[in-house]
């Protein structure tokens, strides 16, 4: 009758199972209030997320609340992403955070994150999608505010590195309602111009309310879609929106945008500078090497003497001529010998017999090779087919179709005997079609002949 009773570690690890196995509850959303919130001393945080009706207890570990911007407190509301769990040793289901945003914040922070992972999925911030940059861009289309100190900056910063270049704005709204509209039909008006060689888009920094309109869909995929290279330049330093990751670059201030964006004529110069002294210096090394090799040739016999030269050479050439003669009756004569012992050797040979007999031979070894080879195959089916046999006769799986099982202990080891177990030991039996966990209520030592 004892047998039919578990153990509470058995029925708490069956809970836990049952709940890590559940996909809903993998990764859950949720909403509530801190309460009873714990800083350890390791780092960890325990805390209660509650509402009017329920509560849940909670714990972050360090290594995820190391990138938290704010500390929490009891009463504030927040939102959390997470995972649901049992704590073994009490028995106790908790929710296990991963991420957490004060509320306010985090109905936005959160829609970043979905927007993110999607076009993610999609492809959109790869790196083998990235266009480059001009080096001398003439034409730079500056899509933000007209108002703003974003494009003060931006002007400025052009005309001092790089004032051959033409800069357009294409007044846009930054923020509000109808801003996400204004950036996306924008850029493609741009693009449909075909009339700039980079496009800078962005703003100043500000609240994440304020950036939202760089955080749209729309702004995304119309940045994606762009055939002229595009700089992101939204926020100071530390913001990052959609559009940054979209972007072929991307900028951390507008300033910084419009130094990536132009040369500096400064640096320029000095390049061209260095670069004529380093040529004017390599100039001057051939003209001094060309004139010492002018030098050398006026000394030379040649150019001193040019008529016993040529007849110097004349007499040479004479003697090689008749060299190369001599040597074209002796090749010719050998190869002529060569060619009549040859034809010689072939009539006696008589190769049409020569050829037959080879025919007869090769037809020979090529059915002695066919038979070979239908033995070797029928040699290697029949050995396949014995082991084939041994094997299957030896899978355990075979066994267990036959109404066989494996007990496994639960270090996952194969139980062999009664004393590789205990008492109110709980073990899993691996039947046909399953898995059984089962509990030890009583042993009874058995011999049997090996």
């Amino acid at each position: 009758m004892t047998d039919k009773y578990l153990t509470v570690s058995a029925i708490t690890k069956y809970i836990k199972r049952k709940l890590e196995t559940d996909r809903h509850l993998n990764e859950v959303w949720l909403k509530g209030e801190i309460s009873n919130f714990k800083l350890h001393s390791r780092g960890h945080m325990y805390l209660t997320i509650k509402d009017e009706k329920s509560r849940i207890n909670a714990v972050m570990f360090a290594g995820n609340n190391r990138s938290l911007k704010f500390t929490p407190e009891n009463g504030m509301n927040v939102f959390i992403r997470g995972e649901i769990s049992v704590y073994e040793p009490v028995g106790q289901y908790q929710l296990y955070i991963k991420q957490m945003e004060p509320d306010g914040v985090g109905a936005l922070y959160l829609a970043y994150e979905e927007l993110k992972k999607k076009l993610t999925q999609e492809g959109l911030f790869d790196s083998a999608s990235k266009q480059p940059l001009p080096d001398f861009p003439s034409s730079i289309a500056v899509i933000t505010s007209p108002t703003g100190a974003a494009v003060r900056d931006i002007l400025t910063t052009v005309e001092r590195r790089y004032p051959l270049a033409q800069v357009t704005v294409y007044p846009v709204l930054v923020q509000g309602k109808n801003a996400a509209d204004s950036i996306a039909q924008a850029i493609s008006y741009v693009n449909q111009l075909k009339s700039d060689d980079v496009i800078i888009t962005g703003r100043g920094g500000g609240s994440i309310e304020e950036l939202w309109a760089f955080n749209e869909e729309i702004v995304a995929r119309a940045i994606a879609a762009s055939h002229i290279p595009i700089i992101s330049a939204v926020g100071h330093e530390t913001d990052f929106t959609i559009s940054d990751f979209v972007a072929d670059y991307r900028a951390p201030t507008p300033t910084g945008a419009a130094e990536i964006a132009v040369p500096s004529q400064v640096e320029l110069t000095n390049q061209v500078r260095l670069l004529g002294r380093r040529l004017h210096r390599v100039m001057g090394m051939q003209l001094s090497q060309g004139k010492e090799q002018i030098a050398r040739y006026q000394k030379s016999y040649a150019f001193r003497y040019p008529e016993q030269m040529v007849k110097q050479k004349e007499q040479e050439l004479d003697k090689l001529v008749e060299q190369l003669q001599r040597v074209h009756v002796i090749t010719r004569t050998n190869k002529q010998d060569k060619f009549t012992t040859l034809i010689n050797r072939l009539q006696q040979q008589q190769p049409q017999a020569a050829k037959d007999r080879a025919s007869d031979k090769l037809n020979q070894v090529t059915k002695r090779l066919d038979r070979g080879m239908e033995s070797q195959v029928q040699n290697k089916v029949h050995s396949y087919n014995q082991m084939l046999n041994k094997l299957t006769l030896l899978n355990p799986l075979a066994i267990m179709k036959r109404g066989y099982a494996i007990p496994f202990n639960e270090s996952g080891n194969v139980v062999k005997s009664v004393d590789d177990v205990e008492l109110g030991e709980v073990l899993q039996v691996k039947v046909k079609d399953g898995v059984l966990d089962c509990q030890i209520s009583g042993m009874e030592r058995e011999e049997y002949d090996d």
